[in-house]
């Protein structure tokens, strides 16, 4: 029986932990879902080239996703703390380290893990 190899396995982990996040926020149709796999594809190679990295592709990859849809859509993920009339997206932190979460950087408040979005507590 073949292993399956670390590297791919943390690919595979980050892509279903951002497709959660974006199912989470009714924004998983064939575009974003194509931007996903674009980012999956780019860190591929990198962490192929540095295999230590990867603990860091999860979040790697949620913003990675959350650039290409500012660039296309808007902001996502929108804080669901502040208030309406002043909407902006969430961060991810650590922006390079494991255990990435979705974070207002304004309030200083953690909203979820990466993958959690949709989960309640």
């Amino acid at each position: 029986m073949n292993e399956v190899n670390p590297l791919e396995q943390a690919l595979h982990a980050a892509r279903a932990l951002v497709m959660a996040d974006l199912a989470a926020g009714g924004v998983a149709g064939a575009e974003t879902v194509s931007l996903v796999e674009e980012s999956v594809a780019h860190r591929r190679w990198w962490v192929e080239q540095w295999p230590d990295g990867a603990p860091f592709v999860a979040g790697l990859v949620a913003q990675d996703v959350q650039d290409a849809l500012l660039e296309r859509y808007g902001r996502w993920p929108l804080c669901p703390v502040c208030a309406a009339d002043d909407p902006h997206a969430l961060d991810v932190e650590p922006e390079l380290g494991p255990d990435p979460h979705w974070v207002c950087g304004r309030a200083g408040t953690v909203i979820a893990p990466v993958g959690a979005l949709g989960v309640r507590p």
